[in-house]
């Protein structure tokens, strides 16, 4: 496909993708992740025929009015949408599917020094919320979510959502819709109100006198235990 057919599905895509917008004179002025993918497109043909440091150049410029800091040199595909787009980083050996929408804060990053694919591959359809790190020469398997402030060191299959610090792959109970990210557990919520019922376990046994507590702390076990089950389904 040419860079300007290109580009069209890129501005068309943020017509149909965000509900938000009532002007297509708003594309101007209001989204930084369509004009980061805008100069990316053009620093990216020059940075792979040779003008490496005119890339860098461009996509500087770009950094500093858009606040998004894409390496001319990471791979991205068609119809890719960075939402309000504020703080995303996209490192050089990334490579990001058609029909990914990422959101502010995103990071695509390395944990390398050496030389070599040494950030993540986002295929098809995936959908990084606010705030996700995702580190290393990891994939993300096509149409999978990461949820808002997750930390992803490990791969992640299709069809999947990972969620928490360091992220963990659930697949029960997800809504078919990429964006419902009200439906996403929140991991480290539930662990917080395991941790405060067993406190509360442990203060009303020292109040009470009672030194059998056996029961209760199984109980609340077998509850832990069911809630790390469903994460693994």
């Amino acid at each position: 496909m040419n860079l300007f057919a290109q580009i069209r599905e890129d501005f068309g895509s943020v017509l149909d993708r965000d509900p938000a917008i009532a002007s297509k004179l708003e594309l101007f002025f209001n989204y930084p992740g369509l004009w980061a993918i805008f100069w990316h497109r053009i620093a990216h043909r020059l940075y792979i025929r040779g003008f490496r440091v005119f890339a860098r150049v461009i996509m500087g410029i770009s950094q500093i009015f858009t606040n998004i800091d894409l390496h001319p040199a990471a791979r991205i595909g068609r119809r890719v949408f960075i939402d309000h787009g504020i703080g995303v980083v996209v490192g050089e050996t990334a490579v990001i599917g058609d029909d990914v929408t990422i959101y502010q804060g995103a990071t695509l990053g390395g944990v390398s020094l050496a030389k070599g694919k040494r950030h993540p591959t986002v295929e098809n359809g995936v959908v990084v919320g606010s705030g996700a790190k995702i580190l290393g020469n990891i994939t993300i398997g096509e149409n999978s979510k990461i949820g808002a402030n997750s930390v992803v060191i490990k791969n992640v299959p299709p069809d999947s959502t990972a969620v928490g610090i360091p992220a963990r792959v659930i697949r029960k109970g997800m809504d078919k819709n990429p964006y419902a990210h009200d439906k996403l557990p929140n991991i480290d919520n539930e662990i917080f109100k395991y941790l405060i019922k067993r406190i509360q376990i442990l203060e009303n046994a020292v109040q009470s006198g009672e030194k059998d507590i056996s029961k209760l702390d199984l109980d609340l076990n077998d509850t832990y235990d069911d809630f790390i089950k469903t994460l693994d389904k």
